[in-house]
């Protein structure tokens, strides 16, 4: 899969800078990005939309395999479009988040994105973020990175984002939120959060972004 086209995989849950380690260091390779989180996320935009709820697996694997759904790199950001739609704002609510972690937790669905998602594999090379992309979608990826933070910190870090939008939220609840997705995420059968056996960890909870910056360019210019 991966013999002729680079690719790095950076997986963990949500809060733990996988986005800003994947745009910046995309950036400095000048490769592409699959955002496999946003691919859920949509999913579940789009079924909020036609009105589905996280019980009607076959209905949602049928959306799956039918989303027109392009990522269009810009700057220091990535526009998510979906049906020729800018949809990056819509997919940042925590309800959009929850409603992607139950979905994501169904194996027909996780079956019918696999090859859309490896299909994003395309020259010079991919960074893809998600949470199995080293288990389940490029295991033969040669450089595995999982970030992990802990769940006050990533509920500080949310917050803020938060709050910098002018969004009120209960910080207690953020953390809540959080562990309970966490939980869900990890002991899902199909699929579930887990580092790599041969990934490389990095914990972000006590690190500035240029500090984790720092530890990944290092183990990239190692392994690419």
């Amino acid at each position: 899969m991966t013999k002729h086209i680079p690719i790095i995989t950076i997986d963990g849950p949500s809060g733990v800078g996988k986005g800003t380690v994947t745009l910046q260091l995309a950036k400095h390779l000048n490769w592409h990005i699959l955002d496999s989180g946003a691919i859920y996320r949509v999913l579940a935009y789009a079924a909020q939309k036609h009105n589905l709820q996280p019980t009607q697996e076959p209905e949602l694997a049928q959306l799956a395999s039918n989303l027109d759904l392009q990522f269009q790199q810009v700057e220091d950001a990535v526009n998510v479009i979906l049906d020729n739609e800018n949809v990056t704002d819509d997919l940042r609510t925590e309800s959009c988040g929850n409603f992607a972690s139950k979905i994501a937790a169904l194996s027909a669905v996780r079956q019918a994105l696999l090859q859309r998602q490896r299909d994003f594999l395309q020259t010079p090379g991919l960074i893809a973020d998600g949470r199995d992309m080293g288990t389940v979608v490029f295991p033969d990826a040669p450089l595995k990175l999982f970030l992990t933070a802990s769940a006050e910190e990533r509920g500080q870090r949310r917050y803020k984002q938060l709050k910098q939008k002018g969004i009120n939220v209960n910080i207690g609840d953020l953390i809540n939120d959080i562990a309970e997705r966490d939980k869900r995420d990890t002991q899902r059968t199909v699929a579930p959060l887990k580092p790599a056996a041969d990934a490389l960890v990095i914990d972000t909870t006590t690190l500035s972004i240029e500090e984790v910056m720092q530890q990944v360019l290092a183990l990239v210019n190692k392994v690419i």
